[in-house]
């Protein structure tokens, strides 16, 4: 039941070349920015990232962008990334942009063992039409771009409405961030740090959380628990730094009165 591994570089260790990550945060809020680093030292390529944003040019999954790591991303948000936009329109990174609900539920959904599920977000547009440019080439040609969704009406509220088949995301591992744990997974996200985390921690079939604070089995409040730990196989306690360490996307100060 001790779920505890002696270092990141060792949760990561099984993760190889084309591998598929779902990973938690939103910006640079809640990432599992030493779990990505350990990714990156790794020399692992060819991924496939599920995750809100890609961080920022310098830190997150930006961090695996720059070194040319990721092959394909599926992302609600990337405006924060000028190296994600110039591989996207270069046709050096297949993007598949989704609904911010859409992703978190299709990731929740993989969590429970559900395939699929109908949604009215984005009916009647190209989101279920198909068409969106997923990849281009050199040239700015689109190469691939998504295809049909099925559709069906529905009555809700008296109003009918279509709502379009989003498939369940299940990848290969979750990584997540969580402000504390126990040896058997049970995590804890703190504030506005608990957003994708706990989903990317149900659709990873293999689920490793970096904890900035780890504590024996019985000190958490079971009903404080956000991921229980059959949703996670390692944890890695980091250390006071690494904890510390946590970025701000963007700095806003007023002068004081």
């Amino acid at each position: 039941m001790d779920k505890v591994v002696s270092s990141a570089a060792d949760a990561v260790a099984d993760i190889k070349s084309g591998s598929t990550l779902a990973v938690g945060g939103f910006g640079l809020c809640g990432i599992p920015s030493v779990l990505i680093e350990a990714v990156l030292a790794s020399g692992v390529d060819d991924l496939e990232a599920f995750s809100n944003n890609a961080g920022v040019d310098d830190w997150g999954l930006g961090r695996l962008l720059a070194a040319g790591r990721l092959r394909r991303m599926v992302a609600s948000y990337v405006g924060e990334n000028k190296e994600f936009a110039r591989q996207y329109l270069a046709g050096e990174l297949e993007v598949e942009l989704t609904p911010q609900g859409t992703l978190a539920e299709r990731m929740r959904a993989g969590g429970s063992g559900i395939a699929a599920f109908f949604t009215a977000t984005g009916g009647g547009t190209q989101v279920a039409e198909g068409g969106l440019p997923w990849l281009y080439n050199s040239a700015g040609e689109v190469i691939k771009a998504s295809p049909p969704k099925e559709t069906r009406d529905f009555e809700v509220d008296g109003v009918t409405r279509e709502f379009v088949l989003e498939e369940a995301i299940v990848a290969d591992f979750g990584l997540v961030r969580a402000w504390k744990g126990d040896r058997h997974g049970n995590l804890i996200y703190k504030d506005s740090a608990r957003n994708f985390n706990p989903l990317a921690a149900m659709c990873g079939r293999a689920t490793i959380a970096e904890v900035e604070h780890l504590v024996e089995p019985g000190e958490l409040e079971p009903n404080d628990i956000h991921t229980p730990g059959v949703y996670v196989q390692r944890v890695v306690a980091l250390t006071p730094e690494q904890a510390a360490d946590k970025r701000i996307e963007k700095t806003t100060v007023r002068s004081r009165a």
